[in-house]
């Protein structure tokens, strides 16, 4: 098999990042496309690593994360990206190195939990951070969601990690077999 260039790297970070900014960008300035958004820019990260370029998926998650808050406004752009930032750019990374250096299913189980705890505390800084942006004190329901916040977020969250770890990891492997068709 060929060796990859570096310009290869490149030319493939260079089209994640454009897809993956893009995306973010939309889902910014049209609110119900925001998980959407991230959605497609996690799917872009994913093309680096199909090839097994990590240095790769960094210039891709740093330019995707740049452009967009670039193209969005800095404070308003942090606000509706910062899940993003914190967690879901990241978490194909971890699922690549975890595929690929992890080979005992205890680690697995302890990796999982890890994660699992790595969302659920950036879902909680997400909350904290929109909560004073958005004056989440106002609302009626308010009490009863700060009386059970943290049952709500850490099984509710727990669980809705559980599902979306597991698809992360199926569309991985399908964007492995689309970016395996690429010749070089």
């Amino acid at each position: 098999m060929k060796k990859q260039s570096r310009s290869f790297e490149i030319a493939l970070s260079a089209i994640a990042c454009a897809v993956g900014a893009l995306a973010l960008t939309m889902g910014s300035y049209v609110r119900f496309l925001l998980a959407a958004g991230y959605l497609i820019a996690v799917f872009a990260l994913m093309v680096p690593l199909a090839k097994g370029k990590i240095f790769g998926f960094f210039l891709a998650y740093a330019g995707s994360v740049i452009l967009a808050l670039l193209f969005t406004g800095f404070v308003l752009g942090v606000m509706q990206i910062l899940p993003f930032i914190v967690f879901f750019g990241l978490h194909p990374l971890a699922n690549y190195l975890q595929k690929k250096y992890v080979r005992k299913p205890l680690l697995h189980g302890a990796l999982y939990l890890v994660k699992a705890a790595w969302f659920d505390l950036s879902l909680w800084l997400a909350w904290i951070v929109l909560e004073e942006f958005l004056g989440l004190r106002e609302l009626t329901w308010y009490p009863y969601v700060e009386n059970s916040f943290f049952v709500i977020l850490f099984v509710g969250g727990t669980l809705f990690f559980a599902v979306y770890d597991y698809m992360i990891f199926l569309c991985q492997r399908a964007t492995d077999a689309i970016i395996r068709r690429i010749g070089r």
